[in-house]
């Protein structure tokens, strides 16, 4: 028992180095003027001054939190008006529902983005703008992950079971999803939300093909800058891995204490 603890460990730290290794070599060059040799040479943090000087860095950044924020309070909202008729009105239809959310796992990237412009732009409905197809695909890309998350919060505490205890209060069905089940499922909806907006803020595919430069993402703009900068785009990929790593971290946190709760 002992040797299979230690081979564990063992191995936890070896996969950990594996994938710390392409941060970490990222990180070097981004703090080096070149790296031709053995070792890098010309320390320097002229990358991530003309980074933070950089006004069109923060707007990118702004749009991809906007985009994060829109598309996931949208999902979520969807997606709880939906989950309350399943829990109330018909179970049967969960089956259904679990079915349509998972359709986006296969339709992600290049295929969603050329979907959804074929289907979109050449009609004349204020559906063709970009920006709204935009925000629609995003609101797609998450579905699954925050629909995930809400289901299993709502199986973890029964939700049918709370909504008729409070019927049998004198609460009706509405008010008792609003008032006992949402608060009761609040960190699994927080949990569910960072997670989408990890996911929307490493994509690339969709704003690119979607809306290009007309709204320049986070991802877009580190694309933009690898033409120009080796070093200044191991820079952006640094920080956008710092904020993905803090989400991931929050995330994980939240988990525990659900779980702790529990």
């Amino acid at each position: 028992m002992k040797k299979e603890g230690l081979f564990g460990k063992i191995f936890l730290v070896l996969l950990g180095l594996y994938l710390i290794i392409p941060f970490a070599l990222t990180l070097i060059y981004s703090l080096f003027v070149e790296w031709t040799g053995i070792l890098p040479t010309g320390f320097t943090l002229r990358n991530y001054a003309g980074l933070f000087g950089d006004m069109e860095f923060w707007t990118s950044i702004g749009r991809t939190l906007i985009l994060c924020a829109v598309s996931v309070l949208f999902t979520i909202a969807l997606l709880l008006l939906a989950m309350y008729v399943v829990v109330v009105v018909d179970r049967r239809l969960s089956q259904v529902m679990q079915f349509v959310c998972m359709i986006p796992y296969a339709l992600q990237g290049v295929i969603l983005s050329i979907s959804v412009i074929s289907l979109y732009s050449g009609s004349s409905t204020f559906l063709s703008n970009r920006m709204l197809m935009l925000f629609g695909a995003y609101t797609i890309l998450v579905l699954p992950y925050i629909y995930q998350g809400i289901r299993n919060s709502m199986n973890a505490i029964n939700a049918s079971m709370l909504i008729q205890a409070a019927e049998m209060m004198g609460c009706g069905r509405f008010r008792a999803y609003l008032q006992v089940v949402l608060p009761n499922i609040f960190s699994g909806i927080l949990v569910s939300a960072l997670l989408a907006e990890s996911i929307v803020f490493g994509d690339f595919v969709l704003a690119n093909n979607i809306a290009g430069n007309n709204y320049q993402n986070i991802q877009v703009f580190l694309n933009r800058k690898m033409f120009t900068s080796s070093g200044l785009a191991s820079a952006i990929v640094v920080i956008i891995f710092l904020v993905v790593f803090l989400i991931t971290g929050l995330v994980l946190k939240l988990q525990k204490k659900e779980a702790k709760e529990k």
